[in-house]
């Protein structure tokens, strides 16, 4: 229902309510809080070892150890999780991602040694094979290149097992497979991970934002020009992302991810109105590093951009996001209190 505010300028004056500090602050109808972020970090083989990427200026890939020191700064700041990515080296990438469910694998360790270290911190573990796999797509191929879906889902469960098993809070199935959420969710009901939370990558789009992190992660070259564009949605679509994400909620995730950002507010909107379910949000690599070059040459400012770009988030219904300026939100943030 539409109401009508009665009142006319001069008796209502819309700026006046916006000429001091405190009444601004007191009619804010949307807040960021450090309890609204999640930190991805890309972790990679070895010990002591940062190693710069380029395309994301300030994110380096981080061997586990160092990964941990990175960890206990954000719990110290207050940042409740962290989310995942490994760095694979070509030689155990595989046209099977058999290097994806390893009991001994980079994700797997870096879990267990975190949830030893850090237990109350939330760990979310990205569930996908394009780090594994020789042609850098999410899933298994045939020998057109096309992804197939439903032996894609059975290495993704024995993934999902491995990350539940190591002690991963939250699993975050970003493939795009169709219904790899069910059958996720029934194999960690029947192994005893009854607790483990499932963030279903549900609406994530074929966009053009993603390449900083596929240079992050070194799919690019196994890539070779390609594309994911017959498993990640359309750009052009939006009510199709609703019903992916009403499948998945079926199927037994917890909570849901639009994926980029900012680019796809509308989605997150419609998603959180019309469902009303847990809705987290990806300011991912390209935006990220937009924002960095800009600030690099001196067109914008840093700090009151990137917490603009974080309030529409969460004006658009987000109730979490994931954005590699976490840990200096939450140092401006704790600079304010």
């Amino acid at each position: 229902m539409t109401v009508f505010i009665q009142g006319r300028f001069p008796s209502r004056r819309m700026r006046r309510i916006r000429k001091h500090d405190f009444s601004r602050r007191l009619m804010a109808e949307n807040q960021i809080s450090v309890s609204d972020l999640i930190y991805p970090i890309f972790i990679s083989m070895g010990n002591k070892r940062r190693e710069d990427i380029k395309s994301m200026p300030g994110i380096e890939r981080l061997s586990i150890d160092i990964m941990l020191n990175e960890a206990e700064q954000l719990v110290k700041l207050g940042v409740p999780a962290i989310a995942l990515f490994p760095v694979i080296p070509q030689e155990f990438k595989t046209a099977c991602a058999s290097e994806a469910y390893t009991r001994e694998g980079l994700v797997q360790r870096a879990v267990r040694l975190l949830k030893k270290h850090l237990p109350n911190m939330g760990v979310i573990t990205d569930v996908a094979l394009d780090p594994y796999t020789l042609s850098g797509q999410d899933g298994l191929i045939d020998e057109k290149g096309y992804v197939l879906n439903d032996e894609t889902t059975k290495v993704l469960i024995q993934q999902a097992l491995s990350h539940a098993e190591a002690g991963a809070d939250i699993v975050a199935p970003s493939d795009m497979m169709d219904g790899r959420i069910g059958a996720i969710r029934e194999a960690l009901e029947h192994n005893g991970y009854i607790h483990t939370q499932i963030m279903a990558y549900s609406a994530k789009y074929a966009s053009a934002y993603y390449g900083p992190f596929r240079d992050a992660v070194g799919s690019t070259s196994n890539l070779k020009g390609g594309d994911k564009k017959d498993y990640q949605m359309d750009p052009a679509n939006s009510d199709e992302a609703l019903q992916e994400v009403e499948m998945d909620i079926y199927e037994g995730a917890d909570m849901v991810m639009v994926k980029p950002g900012m680019p796809y507010l509308d989605v997150i909107y419609r998603v959180k109105t019309e469902l009303k379910i847990p809705t987290f949000a990806y300011q991912v690599s390209g935006e990220f590093s937009m924002h960095k070059a800009a600030v690099q040459n001196g067109w914008i400012n840093e700090r009151e951009t990137v917490l603009e770009s974080l309030l529409c988030f969460k004006r658009a219904g987000a109730d979490g996001i994931f954005t590699y300026f976490a840990k200096d939100v939450a140092r401006w943030l704790a600079e304010d209190q």
